[in-house]
């Protein structure tokens, strides 16, 4: 495993009594480090476009766009982006949210990664894969720095390949 994995941080009981949240600002803070997993977030893959997912998948997404000379797109939060777009809903653990993209964003055809910091049960990204394809473009994979396995998100994206670089 990459000497990188060890500067994520537990922190017991955040944001509520029971979670176990998985800081990853130390490693992000690290040059080296944060170098290191934007180089494998998108290693070895063809893609026009790379999509980050609001908030903390924009912060690994758009360096991951920048060193492969790909374009940038953030999926947002219902209400934060000002043109038209294209909205997808998805459940909470207590609840349901809704992401949208502009519906600009993307060319028919084009190949998206998208890329987050997180799976966890795979609704978020599964209505951002929802909202890349209702655009015309083709998703080509998922890059995440950190899955929970043990939510199974990885069922929710069938067909697609799923790159995670620390499995817990």
């Amino acid at each position: 495993m990459t000497e990188w994995v060890s500067l994520i941080r537990d922190v017991p009981d955040y944001p509520k009594p029971g979670v176990m949240f998985k800081d990853i600002t130390p490693l992000l803070a690290d040059h080296g480090a944060f170098t290191q997993v934007v180089d494998e977030l998108g290693a070895g893959l063809a893609f026009d476009k790379v999509v980050g997912i609001e908030a903390r998948g924009f912060i690994l997404a758009a360096p991951v766009a920048y060193r492969a000379g790909a374009g940038f797109v953030p999926v947002r939060k219902k209400g934060k982006l000002p043109a038209q777009t294209f909205e997808a809903n998805y459940d909470l653990e207590y609840g349901s949210a809704t992401v949208e993209v502009h519906s600009d964003a993307f060319v028919p055809g084009e190949r998206v990664l998208i890329v987050d910091d997180v799976l966890a049960t795979g609704g978020t990204a599964n209505a951002t894969v929802e909202l890349v394809r209702r655009a015309g473009a083709h998703v080509i994979g998922v890059s995440v720095l950190m899955e929970l396995s043990f939510l199974s998100g990885r069922d929710r994206l069938p067909g697609l390949e799923v790159r995670s670089l620390v499995t817990v």
